[in-house]
């Protein structure tokens, strides 16, 4: 499970490298720029999302429904009170 942009851009550069291509080469595979691919693989949390999920099936990474994700409880090492809860808390 991704827990961040970080994580996230962490598994896309271990796919693009495990297929020996290069971020130039994802860049054109994937129909977005090298610089992206930079972003996107830095952690970037202001990387855009459908760009995002285009060079994750790029890649082979399927990120399937969310609403089937069995979601771990909250460890004491997330840094989450940043966020917003709306309503009853979800």
């Amino acid at each position: 499970m991704f827990r961040s942009a970080r994580d996230f851009g962490t598994a896309v550069r271990e796919r693009r490298k495990a297929l020996g291509w290069t971020q130039t080469e994802l860049a054109a595979r994937s129909g977005t720029g090298e610089r992206f691919i930079v972003e996107l693989e830095s952690g970037k949390p202001s990387c855009q999302l459908e760009k995002s999920l285009i060079v994750a099936r790029t890649v082979g990474i399927e990120i399937g429904d969310l609403r089937t994700v069995r979601t771990a409880p909250p460890s004491p090492d997330d840094d989450l009170g940043f966020l917003p809860t709306f309503g009853d808390g979800r």
